[in-house]
């Protein structure tokens, strides 16, 4: 016999699986208007060494919270996208072998395998954004690779930043990527970018990557203030802040072009395409440096964290000042 809906033999529907963790941290402190910024894990699972990687990323969320500002490192931990990964996450994660690099596309199948993964600018910004958080401080961003024009090799990191209202502090696009195409892309999405405190794009190793742009905001609070007008418009793109590292940390320009030449012939002649021809040409530039390469990441990382903090805590005052 066929137990009726309400007899206590009747199977209880499962409880949906949770799609994405919010700390509960990150989730009071979103909702009391308190400074948060958001923090992804590629940084930690594929773009630096053991140990540092561990050691910048605690660094980091230390940063903000002497600052009075709520970190929220971002990840994917056993499936489950996570806004605010505990510091026991963030060390099982920067010690894992083979960990996914999480874009976007790739969350709802590792979710659904129930596998690790560090989260790209792409995914960060999406989950940043879901869980209320309105900046993300980051390395630097993806882009245009050269030769996308057969190749058709462009980052996710732009379509997502085009329908992701979120703020993104970053030193510029990576160094590897195609700068002026990478501009172009974002006119043609209508992401601005804004310069801190410089109309010249950095180039993420580079203070200068030789190309201008239209606007620069020189405080925090100028920041916060496009940041309200892009939001009380209603349009749905993010607001990019390039951050150049300080000249005096920079890797010296007239090196980088031959250090990228020679990136570039190596990634050819092994035959690394796609998806692993980030992390392969970052490793030959930090290996053919000397190490150097590695010094001046984590210092744009720190600058960037910085001002993310600084821009989130305007946002926070001017938020409160408004109510």
């Amino acid at each position: 016999m066929t137990a009726l809906p309400d007899s206590p033999s009747a199977a209880a529907p499962a409880a949906p699986a949770q799609a994405v963790r919010v700390s509960e941290e990150v989730a009071r402190a979103v909702a009391e208007g308190r400074p948060v910024v958001a923090l992804e894990s590629t940084i930690f699972t594929h773009g630096l060494p053991r140990p540092r990687n561990l050691a910048v990323a605690l660094e980091a969320e230390r940063q903000l919270r002497d600052a009075g500002v709520v970190p929220a490192t971002i990840g994917v931990h056993a499936g489950v996208p996570t806004v605010g990964l505990s510091t026991e996450q963030i060390t099982e994660l920067s010690a894992t072998d083979g960990l996914d690099k999480v874009s976007l596309r790739d969350l709802p199948v590792v979710a659904a395998l129930g596998r690790h993964g560090g989260t790209t600018v792409a995914a960060t910004a999406f989950l940043a954004h879901r869980a209320g958080i309105r900046v993300f401080s980051t390395g630097g961003l993806g882009g245009v690779h050269f030769g996308a024009s057969e190749s058709f090799d462009e980052s996710a990191d732009m379509t997502v930043l085009a329908a992701v209202p979120v703020t993104v502090i970053s030193a510029g696009v990576k160094s590897i990527l195609d700068i002026r195409a990478t501009l172009e892309r974002f006119e043609t999405y209508n992401i601005p970018v804004i310069g801190y405190r410089t109309r010249k794009y950095p180039g993420f190793y580079v203070t200068d990557s030789g190309h201008e742009i239209n606007f620069a905001v020189e405080s925090p609070a100028e920041a916060a203030g496009v940041i309200d007008a892009r939001d009380r418009l209603g349009l749905p793109q993010a607001v990019l802040i390039a951050n150049p590292v300080d000249p005096a940390k920079q890797l010296p320009p007239e090196e980088l072009d031959g250090i990228l030449a020679r990136a570039w012939a190596e990634a050819e002649r092994q035959g690394v395409t796609g998806n692993a021809s980030t992390p392969f040409l970052l490793d030959f530039i930090q290996r053919d440096t000397g190490g150097r390469s590695l010094e001046v990441n984590v210092e744009v990382y720190r600058g960037n964290v910085r001002l993310g903090g600084e821009i989130a805590t305007a946002l926070a005052a001017a938020a409160t000042s408004g109510s």
